[in-house]
């Protein structure tokens, strides 16, 4: 039965929301998902800087947080209503809701008295009560429930859109964290890997804010003037994330605000540009030094294909090209697919898996015990008697 569902995405960057309406045929690996619309609702300064506190171990408290849960409902509900409204689409049309939600914690392994854990807020049922559509979102806790770290899921969507049978492909996505899903060449769900290789855009981003007031380097053009400090990042390279064996996650709590604040209060005296460039190489490099040491070794690739916001960066892409001479480096354009709609695009699918009680999640991406059914279902306030259970 086709459906059109709406997927919804906010990530580590913190610059907005991702919207998109796809039209999805079956289930499963026989899946068929075609974008019909997508925008991008860019978050307000004071938005941003509220879930930033949120996510401010040391500015925190239960009240922001509850409070930030139910406003990002509204926001979430609203991005809906605008991507229906421009592809004129009714809202009763529309199947069910896949939100992923904004993270504001994430704690992939047990540490001290903290258990394996993970917190995205934007309240599904301010969504369902404010469009009247059934929503699916809270994703990663069951596979956190199921031992796995909740992190990356993405890679199941990657499986069903990009395998190929002629050819390898790392499926590298640049948001704010950088994260990579490798399908070997004519391989199964089983055969895919996935996991974090590091920063992507965050440290970038918060280098451009703090010194040049700009919320990010447009297509890498700071990062083009200046001179990469390669000593820096030889030292950066020796946190322990990049030596950890996958599968793998991470996020703002390891890269984020504190950990730049910490670059920029140690070289004050470094042109914009030279820091820019060296944060970008930083990115680049980890991508790099994350294959050599966990990809290469395992699956002959053919292609590398980029996608989130820092597939937009050329300076950023020209390294990777200069650091991996030997591949062919795409962008998700080059093959006639949206960079930016990705990830939308993948908890749109995802939804449909959990409307038709199918295991998403990819045991060795997150590390989980078994394969599970992801996310939450949040009815609409008046019940859906279009809502599909296995075997309808």
């Amino acid at each position: 039965m086709e459906k059109l569902i709406v997927g919804l995405m906010s990530g580590t960057s913190i610059d907005g929301i991702d919207a998109a309406i796809v039209r999805i045929n079956e289930w499963g690996l026989r899946t068929k998902a075609e974008l019909i619309h997508f925008i991008s609702v860019p978050f307000s300064e004071e938005i941003q800087q509220e879930i930033l506190q949120c996510m401010n171990v040391e500015e925190s408290n239960i009240a922001r947080i509850t409070s930030m849960n139910f406003k990002l409902g509204k926001l979430f509900a609203n991005a809906v209503k605008q991507v229906c409204k421009e592809a004129d689409i009714p809202l009763n049309q529309i199947h069910a809701i896949g939100s992923h939600g904004q993270t504001v914690f994430h704690i992939p392994q047990e540490t001290d008295n903290l258990v394996q854990s993970t917190l995205q807020i934007g309240e599904p049922s301010v969504i369902a009560y404010e469009t009247g559509i059934t929503v699916i979102s809270n994703f990663r806790s069951m596979d956190i429930a199921a031992g796995g770290e909740g992190a990356p899921l993405v890679p199941y969507t990657d499986y069903l859109i990009y395998q190929n049978d002629s050819k390898g492909r790392a499926l590298q996505n640049i948001g704010g964290i950088g994260n990579v899903t490798v399908l070997s060449k004519g391989g199964e769900i089983k055969d895919l890997f996935a996991f974090d290789t590091g920063p992507g855009n965050m440290i970038i981003d918060e280098v451009c804010k703090k010194r040049l007031g700009l919320a990010y380097d447009c297509d890498g053009n700071w990062a083009a003037k200046g001179r990469v400090h390669k000593e820096l990042v030889a030292t950066w390279l020796r946190n322990p994330y990049f030596h950890k064996q996958p599968p793998k996650s991470t996020g703002r709590e390891l890269f984020g605000n504190t950990y730049t604040e910490k670059i920029l209060k140690n070289y004050p005296q470094m042109s914009d540009q030279d820091l820019i460039a060296t944060v970008t190489y930083y990115t680049a490099y980890s991508i790099y030094d994350a294959y050599k040491k966990f990809v290469f070794p395992k699956v002959k690739i053919d292609e590398i294909i980029l996608g989130g916001g820092g597939s937009h960066n050329r300076t950023l892409i020209n390294m990777l090209k200069g650091l991996l001479p030997d591949y062919k480096i795409y962008t998700q354009e080059d093959l006639g697919y949206s960079s930016d709609a990705k990830e939308a695009i993948a908890f749109a699918i995802l939804a449909n898996e959990t409307i038709h009680q199918q295991c998403s999640n990819v045991p060795q991406a997150t590390g989980s015990n078994k394969q599970v059914i992801l996310g939450s279902i949040t009815l609409s306030p008046t019940g859906d008697k279009n809502f599909i259970y296995k075997g309808d």
